[in-house]
């Protein structure tokens, strides 16, 4: 399978066939019907999985830095928090820039707008243990946007988690405002409609994701099918230039045919002429001879 989802997305249905073909005739039915089912990656999924399966010692560590971030999120350890969003900016950059490299040594550079699917796709991974799995596995096929519940950390922020301070050691409470429970109340209100709009930000961005990745594979198949139309085009040239020099044979031949004819007639009367001639020499001599 990684090897499918690291086939150049204009290749990929002809090479799905091909493995799906050869599953079946081995006899692995379910391996056949796997691959079968496989959707074409987008090109930038097709590019952190060329990255994956070319660099597998730094697609692990930078998996490993999205346990520990994710740990370090769980835990509010704002020590930490700062070291591993100090790190992530830099990882994120770098993976990504090689994830192009790989792409255009293939012959294929990414646009900048994939590239921004490329870095969006490897903050998920940080984000995300099944986007981890995916990637680890080479087997990702659209763009994938982390979730909104845990951002990245912007370079050189704090290390607390947003939306919660941390009370320095000793302090004492802050004091309860009277009107308490009218203050509690609007909180929670603010926090249903900021939670509200949460939901809808993510909503909207799985539908963004899924219009990229519609996108990208409406440009791989456009791709493809121009790539197809040149090579029927020439194939069409080709044709064309052979139907040409095969009807200027059968000219020549036809030329060669009616010459043919002619020699064959002319040769026929030259027969006739001396088999008369012979015929008259004949009973000359037989006259001759009474």
């Amino acid at each position: 399978m990684r090897d499918l989802h690291t086939t150049w997305p204009g290749d990929f249905v002809a090479r799905r066939a091909e493995l799906a073909a050869a599953a079946k005739q081995a006899g692995r039915t379910e391996d056949a019907k796997g691959l079968r089912a496989a959707r074409r990656p987008t090109l930038a999924a097709w590019a952190l999985n060329v990255l994956a399966a070319a660099r597998p010692e730094e697609s692990r560590r930078f998996r490993e830095l999205g346990a520990s971030l994710r740990e370090a999120h769980r835990t509010l350890d704002a020590e930490q928090l700062r070291s591993l969003s100090a790190q992530q900016w830099k990882v994120v950059a770098g993976l990504a820039r090689e994830a192009a490299g790989l792409a255009a040594q293939a012959g294929h550079p990414l646009t900048d707008s994939v590239l921004r699917d490329v870095e969006g796709t490897l903050r998920a991974v940080l984000a995300d243990q099944d986007a981890a799995d995916l990637w680890a596995d080479g087997r990702l096929a659209s763009t994938l946007s982390p979730p909104t519940d845990l951002p990245a950390a912007e370079p050189g922020a704090g290390g607390t988690s947003p939306g919660r301070r941390t009370r320095p050691s000793g302090a004492p409470p802050p004091k309860r405002r009277a009107g308490g429970g009218r203050t509690d109340e609007l909180a929670q209100q603010r926090r249903k409609k900021a939670e509200r709009a949460r939901g809808e930000l993510r909503a909207a961005e799985r539908r963004l994701a899924d219009a990229r990745g519609a996108h990208e594979q409406a440009e791989a198949a456009l791709a493809a099918a121009r790539e197809q139309t040149q090579h029927a085009d020439a194939a069409v040239e080709t044709a064309e230039a052979d139907l040409r020099a095969a009807r200027e044979a059968r000219a020549a031949a036809r030329r060669d045919e009616g010459s043919a004819e002619k020699a064959r007639t002319e040769a026929g009367d030259a027969l006739h002429r001396a088999e008369q001639q012979r015929a008259d020499a004949t009973r000359a001599v037989e006259r001759t001879r009474t």
